[in-house]
C-alpha cells in the first residue's frame, strides 16, 4: 500500500509540472502536516521541506535532526548555530536539482526570514505562494479527512447541545463558555474557540466572550469549535432565554434562507464568489444588507480557516470534496445577532452538510 506522504509528494510534482515550478519551499506547519503528516518544531532557526522535479530534501537544524528522523527517511542537510544554515541551504538546493530555480513557490506561512533567505539564494528566481500547487491539492478532502470532520462535527453537535441545556438567567457569557470547553474536553477534544455573545453583544461576529449575565429576552449566538486527530470543527447555532425579542422571528427566518440559498447555489464548477452572492442576495432584498459584515464562508481541514474562501470576490471554482462553511449573518447594533454555520463537503449533486443539529432556534425554559 502506497503511504500518503509518498502519494501526496507525488500529486505535488504533478501540480508543480503543470504550473512549471522548480521548487516548492515549505516551513514547518499545516502544508507539511498535510504532505508528510507531521512537521519538525518550529522556531527562528531556518528548517525547510525542499521539493524539487524528482527529489526532495530538508534543510534541518542539527537540534531538530536526530528527533525528526524518527518521523522520515527524506535526506537532511543539516546546519549547527556557529555555521549558519547558508551552506547547508546550497547543498540542497543542489540534492533537489533546484540550485538554478527560476519559479518557487513558498509557502505562505512560512516566516519572512525564511522566505528572503531561500531566494537569496535564488537570485533569479520569481515566487508565487502555493494557491495553485499544494494549496489546491489540500482544498480536496480525501475519505480520511471526511471521516476525521465527520466526528468533530458529532463532537460539537454534542457539545452544543450540552450547551443549550445549560443556559439559564444569571449565569455569565463565560460560565456557559466553560461549560463548552469542558463538554468538548470530556470528549478528547482540545477546545479552539467559544463565541457566546448574549443580547446587544451577539452583534458583534467576533465578540470576546465576557461577563454579561444572561436576561430574558437575550438572544443567544452560540459559535464554537474543538479539534481531535488533528481536525477541527466548527457550528454556529441560536438561542434565546425565554421569549425571543421583538423582530427576532423575521431575521432568523431570513438568516435561514440566505443559507438555504447559498446550500442550493454550492455545485461543482460554480465560482466560490457565486455561493456569497447567492446568501447575500436574500439578505440584501429583504432590506439588512448593511448588517452582513463578513464573507458566507472559509474552508475547513487541518487548519480551521482555510481555502477555499467565500467571498463575493473569490474566483475559485469548487470541486467535489471541498469542505467550506457556509455562515451568513446579519448583526443588529444594540439588539441581536444572527449566525447560522453549517460545515458541507461538496459532492457532486451538491453540499452535504456535516453536523445532524437543525438550525432552528433554540429555547431556553426559565
Amino acid at each position: 500500500m502506497t503511504h500518503p506522504a509518498t502519494e501526496r509528494l507525488a500529486h505535488l510534482r504533478q501540480s508543480m509540472a503543470s504550473e512549471r515550478a522548480d521548487l516548492v519551499a515549505i516551513a514547518p506547519g499545516s502544508h507539511m502536516d498535510w504532505l508528510l503528516g507531521f512537521h519538525p518544531h518550529p522556531d527562528e532557526r531556518p528548517c525547510l521541506l525542499l521539493v524539487g522535479p524528482e527529489r526532495e530534501a530538508f534543510l534541518m537544524p542539527v537540534l531538530n535532526a536526530e528527533g525528526t528522523r524518527e518521523s522520515t527517511g527524506i535526506a537532511f542537510h543539516t546546519w549547527s548555530d556557529d555555521q549558519g544554515p547558508v551552506a547547508a541551504l546550497a547543498a540542497a538546493l543542489e540534492d533537489v536539482g533546484a540550485s538554478g530555480a527560476k519559479n518557487v513557490v513558498l509557502d505562505e506561512t512560512m516566516r519572512a526570514d525564511f522566505a528572503l533567505l531561500l531566494l537569496g539564494a535564488l537570485p533569479n528566481a520569481g515566487h508565487a505562494f502555493t494557491e495553485r500547487t499544494l494549496g489546491r491539492l489540500r482544498m480536496r478532502k480525501d475519505e480520511s479527512e471526511y471521516r476525521k470532520i465527520k466526528m468533530n462535527a458529532g463532537i460539537a453537535d454534542r457539545t452544543m447541545q450540552k450547551a443549550f441545556a445549560s443556559i439559564r438567567p444569571g449565569m455569565t457569557e463565560q460560565e456557559l463558555a466553560q461549560i463548552i470547553r469542558d463538554q468538548f474536553a470530556a470528549e478528547g477534544a482540545t477546545p479552539a474557540f467559544w463565541i457566546v455573545g448574549s443580547g446587544p453583544n451577539g452583534a458583534f461576529p467576533h465578540h470576546q466572550t465576557g461577563g454579561r449575565e444572561l436576561q430574558d429576552g437575550d438572544a443567544i449566538v452560540i459559535d464554537i469549535g474543538g479539534r481531535k486527530d488533528g481536525f477541527p470543527s466548527d457550528i454556529t447555532r441560536m438561542a434565546v432565554v425565554g421569549e425571543a425579542p421583538e423582530g427576532y422571528g423575521q431575521v432568523h427566518s431570513i438568516v435561514e434562507k440566505a443559507v438555504q440559498a447559498a446550500l442550493k447555489a454550492a455545485r461543482p464548477g460554480v465560482m466560490a464568489k457565486e455561493i456569497d452572492a447567492a446568501a447575500r442576495k436574500v439578505i440584501v432584498d429583504a432590506g439588512y444588507g448593511e448588517y452582513f459584515v463578513h464573507r458566507t464562508g472559509h474552508g475547513l481541514g487541518i487548519d480551521g480557516h482555510e481555502p477555499p474562501y467565500i467571498t463575493a470576490t473569490s474566483e475559485t471554482l469548487l470541486e467535489e470534496g471541498m469542505v467550506f462553511s457556509i455562515e451568513p449573518g446579519i448583526y443588529i447594533p444594540g439588539r441581536f445577532g444572527i449566525r447560522l454555520e453549517e460545515i458541507v463537503i461538496l459532492r457532486e449533486d451538491g453540499p452535504e452538510i456535516f453536523s445532524d443539529l437543525p438550525r432552528d432556534l433554540f429555547v431556553a425554559v426559565n
